[in-house]
């Protein structure tokens, strides 16, 4: 069968595809690779990867493309899951015979639930990994030979092996030769990247034991499994060959220091190349590896910094402490890179008082820039138990009618709005500092598209509150 790879269209500037971990519309455009979708593509002939939010296609414009498909592979997220299979069901309307797969965190750790709600829509969930499980079933064996997959057969649900986690990853096809088929590279923006960008994974799965993180606990597990150096290396030397227009590179492992040796030996590999890199990295990094990573083109790393309060942290087992978080903020600075730090309002043991705790902290950090999210507890994860389990979980609403973030905990002692309202508090304490905003005004003098660049998303931003404002009326 020829399949396509779809990510579906959901809600306008919506980050919720595949290798994206905030699952909502953004304060300002942000879009991740559809990388996951990329790896099995890869690997079978007369395939495409169609990526709906960031090439604007609609609906009736991915219907059109799947009628040349035997098989419609789409990945999906908790907030999704519903417009997701209603865009089957459009599928299946115009060509019945199409399979369609559904693929992801969500239906992987609830893969019956999805069939039955999907019932006569969806024909498959793959569960995990689905690279060698699309090849599998595009190749023509036998559904209940496949591993990994659960689907409907003679009025029943059938759930096949589990399919263990590839070992091998280099045995796996470049993603970036896919990219450059199918997708438009300039279109993939992060704001605190120099864009356009292309991201690319080095390793898969993250031993640490965050309660919260989706990844981990449902579909790359907590077994970091990498590729060797020399293989990455290859594919940024294609990379760099044959996609010239990008600025920067970023490693969107879940965290790419984990494996502290491995991330030394990726960066001498990269470093005659004289590339510009971003990761994904832990705030427990020491300064020698940084170090290491720094003078072989590290520009920019990525932090979940969580919050500011040392029990929350213990709470939700971050495994950092804010000393050692302090400590690596300060490394970075000494080595010049450039430091996005990531805040959750809501987790476990969120008070008022520890929502300002954490404004101020990050202030003192003094970071290039920040995000700031609300706690969601997703199925499979451990937060989503102890939310269920404590009574925590308000509403299923993750986001509202147009994709933006809603905050679905309600604390005896600290409500869902005063939650939701905290992001905003947030963002304008941090964003409306004159130390910020002195900083922000000398880049835009001294460099004409820095200027273009922050008026944009300036714009951008206070549209999003205003629209946030509006959906936040709700809770």
């Amino acid at each position: 069968m020829k399949p396509l790879f779809l990510n579906p269209p959901t809600y306008e500037d919506f980050d919720g595809g595949a290798g994206a971990r905030y699952q909502a519309s953004r304060e300002v455009t942000s879009f991740w690779y559809p990388t996951w979708l990329c790896f099995p593509a890869g690997m079978i002939d007369g395939s495409r990867v169609v990526d709906a939010p960031v090439q604007r296609f609609t609906i009736d414009d991915c219907l059109a493309i799947a009628r040349d498909f035997d098989m419609v592979v789409m990945y999906t997220s908790t907030p999704t899951l519903a417009l997701d299979i209603a865009t089957a069901r459009r599928v299946k309307e115009q060509k019945p015979a199409t399979v369609t797969v559904l693929t992801g965190p969500h239906v992987s750790v609830l893969p019956e639930e999805t069939l039955r709600q999907g019932e006569g829509v969806i024909d498959i969930v793959c569960r995990g990994e689905f690279d060698y499980t699309t090849k599998e079933l595009c190749e023509g064996r036998e559904w209940a030979k496949v591993d990994g997959i659960s689907f409907w057969k003679d009025g029943k649900i059938h759930h096949t092996p589990d399919r263990p986690p590839i070992q091998d990853l280099d045995a796996l096809p470049f993603v970036a030769p896919v990219y450059k088929r199918d997708l438009p590279i300039a279109e993939y923006v992060i704001p605190h990247f120099k864009n356009p960008y292309v991201s690319i994974y080095s390793s898969r799965g993250c031993p640490s034991k965050c309660i919260y993180c989706l990844w981990p606990q449902t579909f790359s597990g907590r077994a970091m499994r990498t590729r060797s150096p020399q293989n990455v290396y290859e594919e940024v030397k294609w990379i760099v060959d044959n996609i010239p227009e990008m600025r920067e590179l970023s490693f969107d492992d879940d965290t790419f220091t984990a494996d502290r040796k491995h991330a030394r030996e990726v960066a001498a590999k990269l470093k005659p190349l004289g590339i510009s890199w971003t990761i994904n990295a832990r705030a427990n990094c020491d300064y020698e590896t940084l170090k290491i990573m720094r003078e072989a083109g590290l520009r920019h790393v990525v932090v979940g910094y969580e919050t500011g309060n040392e029990q929350i942290l213990k709470n939700i087992k971050k495994g950092v402490t804010k000393e050692q978080a302090i400590e690596f903020t300060r490394n970075c600075k000494k080595l010049g890179l450039s430091v996005h730090g990531a805040f959750i309002m809501g987790l476990p043991g969120e008070t008022r008082d520890t929502i300002r705790e954490t404004i101020e902290y990050a202030k003192a950090l003094d970071l290039n820039s920040i995000q700031a999210s609300l706690a969601s507890p997703y199925p499979g994860t451990e937060f989503w138990d102890l939310c269920r389990q404590e009574g925590w979980i308000a509403s299923e609403a993750y986001i509202d009618d147009t994709g933006h973030q809603m905050c679905v905990i309600n604390y005896p002692h600290l409500s869902n709005k005063e939650i939701f309202d905290a992001v905003e508090l947030f963002y304008n304490k941090f964003y409306f500092r004159p130390k910020y905003i002195g900083r922000s005004i000398m880049k835009m003098i001294v460099d004409g598209e820095e200027r273009k660049k922050l008026l944009k998303e300036g714009k951008q931003y206070l549209e999003y509150m205003r629209k946030r404002k509006a959906a936040g009326s709700s809770c």
